[in-house]
């Protein structure tokens, strides 16, 4: 067993993967792109439908503005050539959860050809991974299936989606995963796409093969379908490596087919043969006249700033780059501590970033905190942060406070004052217990007196033991060496 292990692991370094990612992102719209059907996702089945995305006869679609609008926001983010004129065809096939046996699409015109997705490397530059095109489209439905049989939910059919075509550039699993993390954070500082994979409404097909390292030629494609997690893609892409790898090396050809993932046996399976583009008989959709996007449209659109460029800003404020990659994990971390920063004023940043990669994020990852719902406001970070520097709070009590005030939004003053935290930085109330400490610590004394200063903390913490916490540090280590110097 180990020398087979060995000689596949031989077999695969002689190998090069070649991966291209397409992802099928639904837009961020109200109602669906042809008709005015809502959107929301986890409706009861064909409840939000109507002769349009039924695909009644007779029925005509009218397109949907503001998903146009996403499109182009999402070309203008990418550095893509938006097309002044495009096209919508009918791209023709045959599922139970397609009514009208045909999808309105786009395909030789699109509404953006070029463009890269940038992807933020470890080492703190970016990637930029080439993408074909992204095109317009509407979603199908879905199969919902069951012990007793099949069932067709319609909620779906319509939904607009962006189809968002990747250079076959990506060389393994990990790339890919990489490349495809960005790219969902990406839609989601855009306000395109809520980035959910398993609602379905960010999906990825992975088109994978490979070929002898040091050739140009690619081999035969293999497209899988449909993985809905970033561990999925990794695993099934890893399989598929080593099962074409496997092929090849025991002179074998590999079929150009789709194949599934199965995420229990870790291991893809035949889905179908692989279609080309004539399978699908494209032709211009004659209900839909051209789409026309003028310059001035395009102008208009506004672009926020992606998530490289907000690890950019952050870093260069002084926050270190891991907690600045995860500040920037969730766009309601990166305005939050935005806000902070703003109100605690200059030089905060880092201070900012520790609250939030901190005990904000900690609060949020456990279900504790909801950032959209949020009692607290950020200038009662600020403001504790103050209490902190004049002396009211040492940096225990400070934390004390912080979590208190992120649940339930009282001002850091008022708990301050309700838990009794306030730090003593009286001299005259600090000396008694100065003095104290002093007189029951004789042998420590000596030795302080004989050069080991390093006790001066053994007596500070004998102090703060008999403050409850509550004594400040600095002035009573100066009140220690005034006494023992």
């Amino acid at each position: 067993m180990a020398s087979e292990a060995t000689a596949g692991s031989r077999a695969l370094k002689d190998w090069e993967p070649v991966i291209g990612l397409e992802v099928h992102a639904q837009l961020l719209t109200r109602s669906k792109i042809f008709c005015s059907c809502p959107t929301a996702f986890g409706a009861p089945p064909n409840t939000q439908v109507c002769p349009v995305c039924l695909g009644l006869p007779g029925a005509l679609p009218a397109l949907n503005r503001g998903a146009v609008e996403m499109a182009i926001k999402a070309g203008k983010a990418f550095g893509c050539e938006i097309a002044e004129r495009s096209v919508w065809a009918r791209k023709n096939y045959f599922y139970p959860d397609l009514p009208k046996g045909f999808q309105i699409s786009q395909y030789e015109l699109p509404i953006c050809k070029g463009g890269a997705v940038p992807v933020p490397q470890p080492d703190g530059t970016v990637r930029k991974v080439a993408l074909t095109r992204i095109h317009l489209e509407e979603d199908a439905g879905k199969n919902v299936h069951a012990t007793n049989g099949s069932l067709v939910d319609l909620n779906r059919s319509g939904v607009p989606l962006v189809e968002i075509v990747g250079e076959p550039e990506l060389r393994s699993a990990e790339e890919a995963s990489e490349y495809l993390k960005s790219l969902r954070l990406a839609l989601i500082y855009l306000g395109i796409n809520d980035g959910n994979l398993e609602e379905g409404s960010f999906r990825c097909d992975a088109n994978v093969s490979v070929r002898r390292r040091g050739t140009k030629k690619f081999g035969t494609r293999v497209e899988l379908k449909n993985i809905n997690s970033f561990r999925f893609v990794r695993q099934a892409i890893d399989h598929e490596i080593e099962r074409q790898v496997a092929a090849y090396e025991r002179g074998e050809k590999v079929a150009q087919e789709t194949r599934l993932f199965d995420n229990e046996k870790g291991e893809t399976r035949p889905m179908r043969s692989k279609e080309e583009a004539n399978d699908y008989r494209y032709f211009p959709e004659p209900d839909l006249p051209p789409l026309i996007v003028s310059r001035e449209w395009v102008a208009k659109v506004g672009v926020p700033k992606l998530p490289h460029e907000r690890i950019s800003e952050l870093t260069l404020a002084g926050v270190p780059a891991a907690d600045a990659r995860t500040i920037t994990a969730d766009p309601r971390l990166v305005e939050l501590h935005a806000q902070i920063a703003l109100a605690a004023g200059r030089d905060s940043a880092k201070r900012a970033a520790n609250v939030v990669t901190g005990e904000v994020a900690r609060l949020v990852n456990e279900g504790a905190l909801d950032l959209a719902s949020a009692r607290f406001q950020p200038r009662q970070i600020a403001e504790l942060f103050r209490l902190q520097d004049e002396g009211t709070l040492s940096s225990t009590a400070a934390k004390e406070v912080l979590a208190e005030l992120l649940q339930s939004g009282k001002p850091p003053a008022q708990i301050v004052q309700e838990k009794g935290l306030a730090q003593v930085s009286d001299e005259s109330a600090l000396e008694a217990v100065v003095d104290g400490v002093i007189a029951r610590s004789p042998s420590e004394v000596a030795k302080y007196k004989s050069g080991k200063k390093n006790l001066l903390g053994f007596f500070v913490g004998q102090a703060m033991k008999e403050l409850k916490g509550k004594g400040n540090p600095g002035v009573l280590n100066a009140l220690f060496k005034k006494r023992l110097d």
